[in-house]
């Protein structure tokens, strides 16, 4: 997107200048339903994501609008608190509402226009990015203050308190802390985090949007997570744990049997292998060995299909039909599931097969028509020169 379309069209709507900002989505290379189980992830920033434009004004009302949705808010300051149904607003009304929870309140109006080229409902995080943009902003024109890690923190709290969903904090973690050409490989529940160098050589990371749309807040999502607490329940009758990260998939052999609910012993036997796949993977990663990663992805996504069921029937499409094509080293789901975008690692002279034979495959099955990008990986979320 070019920042002067959107300064323009920020003027047309509001009548001033503004100053605009841009925080990414990502891809999770693997690490998938662990974030919220204080576990390990591989997640890298992208090129797409949401850019904001955001200037004062002199009427003591916060104005949002965004060129994606007809759904706009004209809100007094005295008034922020409220929650506009299931509307787009409550991701920006809920960073607010953490700026406000520590002493840091709107005193002023302030106009902000939206645009975003994540596909919506794609499972690239375009809440986070959404997140993360209002975040970055606020903190600079409130005079805040906030460390970038208080500002992801902080947008993961608003989505759990405000917007109503439990995610952990991948999401905001690699919007807000990306940086290009690395993954980061994140604990979740300590922040420790390293930066592994992404070094694909010829090859690509290809994004397969199912365009079956994925409404997180309304799926699962919380479900999975009920159910991975009842399995932390039952193992802590046999090790002193935190999280069901706190054990090792050689003891969840030994001491899984406690949990006798075989769906609750599958969720929770997948979250703990996948620790160990990203383990694994980061090794894979600084010696250049992207064959055993991508086979880290497939076993991943096969873990995620029979363990998690969070794939259905277009991701399992779209990713069966990636892995016939020459080329491809791997392929998984990515983001949270129950559609959305999957992910393939691609030999560079292959990536117009897959968008050629892949396409026409999974439209034939399933009936929808699927979108390919071919990701660059890039910076965490700020400023705009």
């Amino acid at each position: 997107m070019e920042t002067n379309d959107l300064m323009s069209n920020f003027f047309n709507r509001y009548g001033s200048s503004a100053v605009v900002y841009f925080a990414p989505g990502r891809v999770n290379i693997i690490g998938e339903h662990t974030d919220y189980n204080g576990g390990l992830v591989l997640p890298c920033a992208i090129s797409f994501g949401t850019y904001l434009a955001i200037a004062p004004n002199d009427e003591k009302r916060i104005r949002l609008q965004t060129t994606n949705f007809e759904y706009t808010a004209d809100i007094p300051i005295d008034e922020l608190k409220r929650k506009h149904d299931d509307h787009w607003v409550n991701y920006p009304l809920g960073v607010i509402d953490q700026f406000s929870k520590r002493g840091i309140t709107i005193d002023r109006g302030l106009d902000l226009l939206f645009s975003g080229d994540i596909p919506n409902g794609a499972g690239l995080s375009s809440s986070a990015s959404i997140e993360l943009v209002t975040a970055v902003a606020l903190n600079e024109f409130l005079n805040a203050g906030f460390e970038r890690l208080d500002l992801v923190k902080m947008s993961q709290a608003a989505e759990n308190q405000f917007v109503g969903t439990q995610c952990g904090i991948m999401d905001q973690f690699a919007v807000g802390m990306g940086k290009a050409n690395s993954a980061l490989y994140l604990d979740c529940r300590t922040l420790d985090y390293e930066l592994v160098p992404l070094d694909l050589g010829d090859n690509s990371i290809v994004i397969m949007n199912t365009n079956k749309r994925r409404e997180l807040a309304d799926s699962k999502y919380n479900e999975r997570v009920a159910e991975c607490t009842s399995a932390l329940e039952s193992l802590r009758t046999a090790k002193k744990m935190t999280d069901l990260s706190d054990i090792t998939f050689e003891e969840f052999e030994e001491f899984g049997k406690v949990i006798t609910d075989p769906v609750i012993y599958r969720r929770a036997r997948h979250v703990i292998s996948e620790n160990n796949r990203v383990r694994l993977a980061v090794a894979a990663l600084k010696r250049g060995d992207l064959v055993t990663l991508g086979q880290l992805m497939n076993d991943s996504h096969e873990s995620l299909r029979q363990d998690y069921e969070v794939t259905g029937a277009e991701l399992d499409t779209i990713v069966n039909a990636a892995r016939k094509i020459k080329g491809v080293l791997g392929a998984r789901m990515t983001g949270a599931g129950f559609g959305g975008c999957a992910i393939a690692i691609v030999d560079s002279r292959y990536v117009e097969a897959v968008i050629n034979k892949v396409g026409p495959a999974y439209e034939s099955e399933i009936g929808l028509k699927p979108v390919f990008y071919v990701a660059k990986v890039g910076d965490g979320a700020g400023k705009l020169a």
